[in-house]
């Protein structure tokens, strides 16, 4: 019999769709955790960062030797390395798990997802240039998305509370800041090795605040394999697929393909942890990943029109 293989597209696409769906599972294995095993997101957020960091960088230097410490040998890098690792990493990653037990890891996964339009704001700042009309309508979208999310189509009342709300804007501004600040590291250095040194560092730094050495939680089979999925699946083996698949099939594509988070999310929130998802929420929900669509097309039309 003649045997058949995945073409390089196909393989990226398939790469990039287990990566979103290992990280909206994930989200879902932290809320289990946070309601049902009493752990705390700072605690957990901590050894995420610790063990994600430190498997990555073992990884890099299997790969690479002590060319894993070269990041280290500019003052700039080493400036660079540390803002990265406190300001972004570790920022995006607390906000998101926080606000995830503040509501929800359906609601906090799509809110973040508002990160794109942050984006498109800044560089709008910074270029002194109006955003095209697709990233105006996108803009709508994501406005009127998260207005249905959080109160349902009724003005005067939230359906969550003021803080989730909060902090859920406060992961998607800080996911914006993690997608725009190291560009300059990863044109010198690989996606693997600045982000590996980024979580040790991001994990260190917290690790004044939320204690890691002293055990939290009720501990148990459930919880000990929710926490590795989070550490195995929703860290290490979702970033090395991304990775992966960015060559196969390009980033735009790719960034499409992970607006499967926040529905795989929803679904794993509804089925194993008995959320409720209304018709409004998935009405916004769509409205929000719709966005991520339109600036995909807007920066395709972009390259074009160079």
């Amino acid at each position: 019999m003649k045997q058949t293989s995945l073409s390089p597209q196909n393989k990226g696409f398939l790469l990039a769709l287990f990566a979103a769906i290992f990280w909206g599972v994930a989200g879902n294995c932290a809320q289990f955790l946070f309601e049902q095993k009493q752990l705390e997101p700072a605690w957990l957020v901590t050894w995420r960062l610790l063990l994600a960091g430190f498997i990555l960088l073992l990884i890099d230097t299997k790969n690479h030797g002590s060319k894993v410490f070269r990041i280290w040998k500019s003052k700039q890098d080493v400036l660079s390395i540390l803002i990265f690792g406190i300001l972004g990493m570790l920022a995006v990653q607390y906000t998101y798990f926080y606000s995830i037990q503040l509501s929800n890891a359906a609601t906090a996964t799509v809110i973040q997802y508002l990160g794109p339009v942050f984006i498109v704001a800044y560089f709008a700042i910074k270029h002194r240039k109006w955003p095209v009309a697709i990233e105006f309508l996108s803009l709508g979208l994501a406005l009127g998305g998260t207005f249905l999310l959080v109160t349902h189509g009724t003005i005067d009342t939230l359906v969550i509370s003021k803080q989730a709300f909060i902090w859920g804007i406060l992961s998607a501004l800080t996911f914006a800041f993690y997608s725009i600040y190291p560009i300059g590291l990863l044109s010198r250095f690989s996606s693997v090795r600045v982000t590996g040194w980024a979580m040790l560092i991001g994990g260190l730094a917290f690790s004044f605040q939320s204690e890691p050495w002293i055990p939290q939680g009720q501990w148990d089979v459930e919880a000990l394999a929710a926490f590795s999925f989070i550490i195995i699946f929703g860290s290490i083996l979702s970033f090395l697929f991304f990775m992966t698949a960015l060559p196969l099939i390009g980033s735009q594509t790719a960034s499409l393909i992970c607006s499967v988070e926040p529905l795989s999310a929803a679904f794993m929130a509804v089925i194993w942890l008995g959320v409720s998802f209304t018709g409004m929420d998935w009405l916004g929900t769509f409205m929000i990943l719709g966005t991520v669509a339109l600036l995909t097309l807007a920066t395709k039309t972009k390259k074009l029109a160079i």
